[in-house]
């Protein structure tokens, strides 16, 4: 089996996309700080995974399911951090 530059740069992107949240709430967690955490990107965030969510549903194609459905529930874990820590 070969492994070609497209597999190994969408298995990359995949990587970043879905732990892109993770050192934030690393963050959140540590220092029970969240003001510096925009509601505005979370609110992207979650709605951008959902959306892909969606269409990996929709067109069967499992990698986005997986991908997205891990990468959503980051994105509400640091919503809710981001609530419980506000002031």
């Amino acid at each position: 089996m070969t492994i070609d530059a497209s597999f190994l740069v969408g298995t990359a992107a995949t990587l970043v996309g879905t732990v892109l949240m993770l050192p934030q709430v690393y963050k959140s967690l540590k220092t029970k700080q969240v003001d510096d955490v925009s509601w505005m990107m979370l609110i992207l965030y979650v709605l951008n995974c959902a959306l892909w969510l969606s269409y990996g549903l929709l067109i069967d194609a499992l990698p986005l399911v997986i991908t997205n459905a891990i990468a959503l529930c980051i994105g509400v874990a640091q919503s809710v951090l981001k609530y419980v820590f506000s002031k």
